[in-house]
């Protein structure tokens, strides 16, 4: 093994030297696919679309210095779009429908000094530690949260790429599809639809063809876009007819950018903070804080774990970060920023190995808009509508749903929820019917409501180096927080391994599982151990491993064989290899159909009978061995019945081939 595999990379005055050619290649690289897409978040947004390239630049500038993430891109997020554009719309603009108005200025104002306020709160939230609020929100409500944004996204920039002016809440424009159809500007719609084939397809060309894969899909939309645009002359006004139906092409489908070198000073806007006398304001800012803060924090977080290197970042510290360019580049014009997943994933893939990779990035968007902004100019809305599309797509994608489902019924309920309630109401009130629903579940499941928020722990002293915490009632989203802080001071601050016995519990929730999980991993990086125990005697809601677990019967299958005493040890071995953690063999007599016609007399003949108790999958496998290797040369009865059983786990295979046996109820 290499030196260099062994080495962590670290983003020091070292590691700039050291791992330059790496980081300047894939800071070139995720640059390529930034630029189009802060361009359209930020149209999508409804700022000037330089707003947010303002926002990339500062954030790869200032928080490559003041966070320890080092793989972690920052800049606009699709996420965000729903929550700006919001606000910008609650002031009075509308964004880029129908052109930047002076009452869309004064929007844009308006939101920056909500971006500039909401950025303060950041900056205070992590100085003082408080991160850790963000764990509150219960994962399926935070997935349905960001899959209804990506419908919203896809409902909104539809139109925009089929060259076709649309306003109006998420389900009137859902209704209106059809219309927009029948509607489009051909010409602009080829342009849109031809970039919106390319995002889906290219990447399934990249698996077939490798040498393409280091082109990345927003790249060969621009490549082929900006040819199709200046096809259609799109920087001249004027008019074409197709099928007795006149259509309007200019610069209003094209991105508004200054018109020459170094522009980019004339587009600086500052914040209008006397919009924060207006109650509504806070009302945003909350919302600016509270959902950037969150996203910033799970990207981070996710991030962390592809990290090859395993590197652990400081939630409190990367928020400080991202709340200080926040502030920066809302007081210059720019649109709010987190730390960006599809980026900093592309970064990873890239070859990163330091934060200077994000410091790189923002140097090719600031040369580029710095030195070209009139190329930039020649990129067709349609193009950047149809990435969003994309994006949001991605957010909401279908196998979302499939993927909750396998966790748990009730966290489908949940997650579809949310969604619906976010696409009939707004962002705020969507995730606050998530949460409520998720808690109605939890007290059907029976949790104590004295335990909804606050846990109760027993700690006792195993040895010098170990603590045993048990854990009673419940251990759900809401009573996560105090509960994480115990484990964290105990075990991470103390230095002390931990023994968690869950045994007592009533319910532990999906939320909690995951967490616990990644903790875990937290234990583990620090050179500590966090064991889990107990979950044995709590049954799975569903066959995923952090699906939520209640106190209670498990219903699993018995199956029970009646044969000559001849097959018994060959049956015994078979069912142990198939996975059975057991079995009862007892001696009795009996008389089958066979042995009455062919004239057997009382008391009948020996026979034996196994009793085998295990998961649906492994009688399923058991029943399919006696069909075909048992059945067709012996006389064999077998049947199969549903009993319920304390531990489920009991009778599931393991990796040693360990087993017990337990009493059955």
């Amino acid at each position: 093994m290499s030196n260099e595999t062994l080495e962590i990379p670290r983003g020091n005055a070292a590691g700039f030297v050291k791992y330059l050619k790496q980081d300047l290649t894939a800071g070139f690289l995720v640059f390529l696919i930034a630029l189009p897409l802060c361009l359209g978040i930020s149209l999508a947004s409804g700022y000037p679309p330089i707003a947010g390239l303002f926002t990339a630049i500062i954030g790869a500038l200032v928080t490559t210095f003041l966070s320890n993430s080092e793989m972690t891109i920052k800049g606009p997020a699709a996420g965000l779009i729903v929550i700006v554009l919001g606000c910008v719309k609650d002031f009075g603009g509308d964004g880029a429908v129908g052109g930047f108005s002076e009452a869309d200025m004064v929007a844009y104002q308006a939101a920056l000094a909500v971006g500039v306020a909401a950025a303060v709160f950041q900056i205070l939230f992590g100085v003082f530690k408080a991160g850790i609020l963000s764990e509150f929100f219960p994962v399926s409500a935070v997935h349905g949260m960001l899959a209804a944004i990506g419908v919203i996204i896809m409902l909104k920039q539809f139109p925009v790429a089929l060259g076709v002016t649309a306003k109006g809440e998420p389900l009137e424009l859902l209704r209106e599809i059809p219309h927009f159809i029948a509607e489009a500007n051909p010409a602009i719609a080829a342009i849109g639809m031809t970039s919106l084939l390319i995002m889906f397809l290219w990447p399934l060309v990249g698996k077939k063809v490798t040498f393409l894969k280091a082109l990345p899909s927003p790249l060969v939309v621009l490549i082929v876009a900006v040819p199709m645009g200046m096809a259609f002359d799109l920087l001249h006004e004027h008019t074409y007819v197709l099928r007795d139906h006149k259509y309007q092409l200019g610069e209003q489908y094209l991105v508004s950018m200054p018109g020459r070198v170094f522009g980019m000073f004339d587009e600086i806007t500052f914040p209008a903070f006397s919009a924060l006398g207006e109650v509504k304001a806070w009302k945003w800012v909350f919302m600016f804080f509270m959902i950037g803060t969150l996203e910033s924090v799970l990207s981070a977080k996710a991030i962390d774990l592809l990290d090859p290197y395993k590197r652990k970042s400081s939630m409190d510290r990367d928020i400080v970060a991202v709340g200080v360019a926040n502030l920066c580049a809302s007081c210059v014009g720019g649109l709010p920023m987190i730390s960006e997943i599809v980026r900093s994933r592309a970064n990873i893939d890239n070859g990163a190995r330091t934060r200077f990779a994000d410091f790189w990035h923002g140097i090719f968007l600031l040369v580029c808009v710095a030195l070209l902004p009139m190329y930039l100019h020649r990129i067709p809305l349609a193009a950047l509508a149809a990435m969003l599309v994309y994006t949001g797509y991605r957010l909401a994608h279908p196998m979302e749903f499939f993927h909750i489902y396998k966790i748990g019924r009730e966290q489908l309920v949940i997650f579809v929820t949310t969604i619906i309630a976010v696409l009939a109401t707004d962002l705020l009130i969507g995730i606050a019917i998530g949460i409520v629903m998720k808690v109605v579940i939890h007290v059907m499941n029976g949790v104590p409501m004295t335990s909804l928020f606050k846990p109760y722990l027993e700690v006792e002293e195993k040895d010098e180096s170990t603590c045993i915490i048990r854990a009673r009632q419940s251990a759900v989203f809401s009573n996560w927080i105090p509960f994480r802080r115990q484990l964290e001071d105990i075990g991470l601050v103390q230095r002390q391994n931990i023994i968690l016995d869950l045994s007592q519990t009533h319910l532990v929730d999906h939320s909690v599982m995951e967490k616990l999980h990644e903790m875990q991993n937290d234990f583990e990086q620090e050179g500590l151990s966090l064991k889990i125990i107990g979950l044995d005697t709590l049954q799975p809601l569903a066959g995923h491993e952090f699906s939520t677990r209640r106190k209670g019967l498990a219903t699993v299958k018995r199956l029970t064989v009646i044969a000559d005493e001849a097959l018994e040890e060959a049956l015994e071995r078979r069912f142990i290899e198939l996975g059975a953690t057991g079995y009862t063999a007892t001696e009795c007599r009996g008389a089958g159909r066979h042995d009455l016609n062919n004239g057997q007399d009382w008391p009948g003949v020996p026979r034996i009978r196994i009793e085998v108790i295990g998961t649906t999958e492994v009688t399923d496998s058991l029943m399919a061995y006696l069909r075909t290797d048992i059945l067709p040369e012996h006389q064999v009865t077998a049947c199969v019945e549903s009993v319920e059983v304390v531990c489920r786990d009991d009778f599931a295979p393991s990796a040693n081939g360990s087993s017990r046996m337990q009493s059955v109820h």
